[in-house]
């Protein structure tokens, strides 16, 4: 079938089997607002050009944006399916985000409509198809802060056509089951459900990850495909071994993990237990400028490693003076998309682009010499602690191995001697207790020497997002300003 307007999608999808459920919404101990409910692919379909005609109503032309930060649900999917029926592009935001920093971002995207609370679709709108249909210039417009701080919004450069019958990868298939257990204001769960969605998917979505009922709804909905990010990985692998084991995972396909570094112990883990024919792992930008993939059954054969590109090509460069350096090298990321294609554009930000057309995102990495791509981190993330490089997710994966350990994120701080210093923020499992010296003994059969943090802190909350990210850089100016 030929690539088609996601409004025809919607509606061809409906056709084909309209009692089907298309959206099932999980209800989660202390989410009392979030009531669980399933709509079919015919109600979908219906509800949606209601909706659409009023946000017509209410100004909403093809060609614009339409601001959503709605948390995740039913009402999150038919926002961003009603912009698109009107040819419009959803810019999705958190629903979390402070007044003044959404603020900063209507102004960017200038929409024509923000929806923060629902919209309930008028009284006397048809839910007949809107016809003809209209495609929507870009298919999305999430936003990132990056390691600025400041936000931007990413506008693909992808229109919003589809084709429903051609195969997602990574062991997606159309007509089955996806659970989301990750935000919908994060470009990968945002991209990879529509994806599910448009191709006639029954998604199940969690209004936020929970490890437990993430196996729970797998075994209950034989679930065949889900996105997930490490820190989820490592949340249902610290799930006691009974409570893991005790859950039939046999429908699962195909699970996609990005966003962050993949700590290779608990890589392996995941498949030695579920078989590497299904774990696949992806690494890109929102931009997508260059994609790297690689397959379980690869990745054994090439540990550590985040794949070969996919789409457009890479190279890795000298920061300083920007020469190619060998294989083997650290250094940093540098992308050049596909010939004669745009894959985004900013607004509010200016990409990182030389003279020819080769772009960073600021990631350090090497390559060796068959081509795999193997990542260190962020160039601004990277520690100079004693003139030695020290990257912080490797100091982090050998962290999270520890049982005590729910999460953590290593920063440099200021050092009078050092120049800067290891520093940890530990997020502890429920109940768990560790000493800086027992810490110490543990990392010390992982990492050298001058990779073993100088200071631990254990922090009250969670320290990384619902999507596993960690913006290291407010975590060191939390931690260097006077107040």
């Amino acid at each position: 079938m030929a690539l088609m307007p996601i409004s025809q999608a919607i509606r061809w999808v409906a056709e084909q089997d309209p009692d089907r459920p298309a959206i099932t919404q999980v209800a989660l101990a202390g989410s009392p607002d979030h009531e669980e409910r399933t709509v079919t692919r015919l109600e979908l379909e219906r509800r949606t050009n209601r909706l659409a005609r009023t946000y017509e109503r209410l100004g909403v032309e093809q060609g614009d944006f339409v601001t959503v930060g709605l948390p995740n649900g039913i009402d999150f999917y038919e926002a961003c399916i009603a912009a698109w029926k009107l040819g419009a592009t959803p810019q999705p935001v958190s629903y979390r985000l402070p007044q003044r920093e959404r603020d900063e971002i209507v102004a960017l995207a200038k929409p024509s409509l923000v929806v923060t609370s629902v919209i309930e679709p008028d009284a006397d709108a048809s839910d007949e198809p809107i016809l003809p249909d209209r495609t929507a210039p870009s298919y999305k417009a999430p936003t990132s802060g990056g390691s600025t701080g400041r936000p931007k919004v990413i506008v693909s450069g992808q229109p919003g056509v589809t084709d429903p019958e051609t195969p997602g990868g990574f062991g997606m298939e159309p007509n089955g089951t996806q659970l989301v257990p990750g935000p919908l204001y994060h470009n990968a769960p945002f991209m990879f459900s529509m994806s599910g969605l448009f191709k006639g998917m029954h998604l199940i979505v969690l209004p936020r990850f929970d490890a437990a009922t993430s196996l729970e709804l797998i075994e209950r909905h034989r679930v065949d495909w889900l996105l997930m990010v490490p820190t989820m990985m490592l949340r249902i692998w610290r799930l006691p071994e009974e409570e893991r084991l005790k859950r039939d995972l046999s429908s699962i396909k195909g699970i996609l993990h990005l966003a962050a570094p993949c700590p290779p112990w608990l890589k392996e883990a995941w498949i030695l237990w579920l078989g590497a024919d299904k774990i696949w792992e992806l690494y890109a930008g929102t931009e997508a400028q260059g994609v790297t993939v690689i397959s379980g059954a690869d990745w054994m054969a090439h540990k550590g490693t985040v794949g070969k590109p996919a789409a457009g090509t890479m190279k890795i460069l000298d920061p300083e003076t920007h020469a190619e350096l060998p294989a083997g090298e650290i250094g940093e990321v540098w992308m050049h998309p596909p010939e004669g294609r745009s894959t985004y554009r900013y607004l509010g930000s200016e990409a990182r682009r030389d003279d020819d057309g080769w772009e960073s995102l600021g990631d350090m990495g090497s390559m060796d010499a068959e081509g795999y791509l193997y990542l260190a981190d962020r160039r601004t993330d990277l520690i100079l602690a004693g003139g030695a490089n020290i990257y912080p997710a490797e100091v982090e994966a050998a962290l999270d191995e520890h049982p005590a350990i729910h999460s953590c994120a290593v920063i440099g701080l200021p050092d009078e001697d050092l120049g800067q210093r290891v520093h940890a923020v530990l997020e502890l499992a429920p109940g768990a207790s560790v000493t800086d010296d027992e810490l110490r003994v543990f990392l010390r059969e992982r990492l050298v020497s001058y990779k073993i943090p100088r200071s631990f802190e254990r922090a009250d909350g969670s320290v990384r997002d619902d999507a596993g990210k960690v913006r290291r850089s407010g975590l060191v100016l939390e931690r260097t300003t006077d107040h």
